[in-house]
């Protein structure tokens, strides 16, 4: 199936740097009984550094030499349970094996709860693990291999759609625009059958290394059939985008803003939209949320703050930990005592210099645009204003509801996502693992002010037709989601078929996370 491969493909939650090799060693320390008994965890430090495949060198995240010595894979599988067992969050669902014959990746996979929500999916939908270094670079820089677009996958069964939902850097004039379709790849039709064909979709959609090339045809918006060679690169992202200022009813002064990724980049970059935005004197926001998995939560503290200013924020939780119940007064990842996680007021360092106040919108509303891939980091925005009682109106469709989050934790170079903690605003709240949705969808979300609108394929994000901006720009003059025609036109006069479907944008799965730092 394209859709499932293509996800393992692009999404880094299938790539480890677990060892293939099954020949297990007695324990090195030679003094202890440090083997798998049923319900008997060690503590992880027991096990933690003992590495099947020890580094050398220095570790670029500490600046110090690794600490890794000789081990087995039973000695990371081990750590891997005792740490489990310590910190995650429902360590009482997860059913104790004996991790002697699995690989590092099997057995992490084993190591989490099979509960379902309320609606039916699984309660753990994002439990992964990462080559360590690959981590840094993504997280870090947004630096990434592929041709600086990101896919939307609407259905991966023939006849499938796939097609460009943005671009990665803003104002690419040599790539095809957003709702282009993809046609062929290497000759073979999107809708091919053979496991050949499927493999060639997928080496083409989602390229492994810098210089490999692929041929595309697409099917333009306007129906022109473009053929181009894409050769894939370091391709480093612009987490934020199209920030401008539209006219409203009344002479309000609209700002709109994408937001695609909590990625350490966005820090700056926010900064400079706000400030640009604020500059303008704006009325209202738009902010675009649309396709924003996640990632560093400290940003969406950022970023809420500047929305709803210091008066509103003054003296309130952003977000308030709470680990499990062998947790509950300290964090166990910091040591730390359990202290709510305040609105961030000024810069953290992570893409500017720290300790510099942050410019503010002093908003009491704000307008969300969102999809089934707004997730995590971007949902805590939404229930972090909800909390101080700014006004969140939701346009879009119900997001992917992710109120659990994680701190990134290394072994042996691969680095570890483990459900730890689930966040709650300043009013206690944070139950929503069925996501937010906008009022009446039906949908079995937390129900938030808003209209159900679908994802338009036919205009470019940040135009005033595309329908879910549209629609935001409609509430705003007419304070209801029903849109005369004269206002919604232009978006809906698109093709049915790209006004109904919302696609899956595969994105690396810690970009779909609610990440903390230490």
């Amino acid at each position: 199936m394209l859709g499932a491969a293509s996800l393992v493909a692009c999404g880094g939650g299938g790539g480890g740097s677990s060892s293939s090799s099954q020949n297990l060693t007695p324990d090195p320390a030679g003094d202890a009984d440090t083997g798998w008994q049923q319900g008997v965890f060690l503590p992880a430090e027991t096990f933690a550094n003992r590495c099947d495949m020890p580094r050398t060198g220095v570790d670029p995240a500490t600046g110090e030499a690794y600490a890794d010595v000789k081990g087995t894979t039973l000695d990371e599988n081990m750590w891997m349970r005792s740490w489990s067992n310590d910190l995650y969050l429902w360590y009482d669902e997860i059913e104790d094996r004996d991790p002697e014959g699995f690989t590092t990746e099997d057995y992490f996979d084993t190591l989490k709860t099979n509960e379902l929500t309320m609606s039916g999916t699984p309660k753990d939908q994002f439990h992964f693990l990462v080559p360590t270094d690959e981590w840094i670079a993504q997280s870090q820089s947004g630096v990434s291999v592929g041709y600086g677009l990101e896919w939307a996958l609407l259905s991966a069964l023939p006849p499938r759609e796939a097609l460009v939902a943005y671009t990665a850097r803003e104002g690419a004039v040599d790539l095809p625009p957003r709702g282009a379709r993809i046609r062929e790849i290497d000759g073979y039709s999107i809708d091919v059958t053979s496991q050949e064909g499927v493999d060639a979709l997928n080496a083409g959609l989602f390229p492994s290394a810098e210089g490999e090339q692929h041929t595309f045809l697409f099917e333009y918006p306007d129906g022109q059939l473009k053929g181009m060679t894409l050769t894939a690169g370091t391709v480093v992202s612009d987490p934020v985008q199209s920030v401008k200022v539209v006219d409203g009813a009344m002479g309000r002064k609209v700002g709109y803003m994408l937001f695609n990724d909590h990625i350490a980049t966005a820090e700056l970059a926010l900064v400079n939209g706000v400030r640009e935005l604020s500059a303008q004197n704006i009325d209202e926001l738009v902010l675009d949320l649309r396709y924003n998995g996640g990632g560093y939560l400290a940003i969406a503290s950022q970023l809420s703050y500047m929305i709803a200013g210091e008066t509103a924020t003054a003296g309130r939780i952003f977000e308030l930990l709470q680990f499990n119940d062998k947790h509950p007064e300290t964090n166990p990842v910091t040591g730390d005592p359990l202290l709510p996680n305040p609105f961030y007021d000024e810069t953290l360092g992570f893409s500017a210099a720290p300790g510099q106040p942050l410019p503010t919108l002093d908003l009491n509303r704000v307008f969300v645009l969102t999809g089934p891939n707004t997730c995590s980091a971007s949902e805590a925005i939404i229930n972090g204003l909800r909390g101080i009682d700014v006004e969140v109106v939701q346009i879009g469709a119900t997001t992917c509801g992710k109120p659990f989050g994680f701190y990134p934790t290394d072994n042996c170079g691969t680095t570890y996502f483990s459900i730890q903690f689930q966040g709650v605003n300043d009013k206690g709240f944070g139950e929503y693992a069925d996501g937010f949705t906008p009022v009446g969808s039906g949908d079995a979300g937390v129900e938030v002010t808003g209209c159900q609108v679908a994802d338009d394929w036919s205009k470019p994000l940040g135009d005033i037709g595309e329908a879910r901006f549209a629609a935001a720009l409609n509430y705003i003059n007419t304070g209801s989601c029903d849109a005369p025609a004269t206002t919604m036109g232009v978006a809906r006069s698109a093709p049915a078929d790209q006004l109904l479907l919302e696609g899956i944008v595969p994105k690396p799965v810690w970009r779909q996370s609610r990440i903390y730092v230490r």
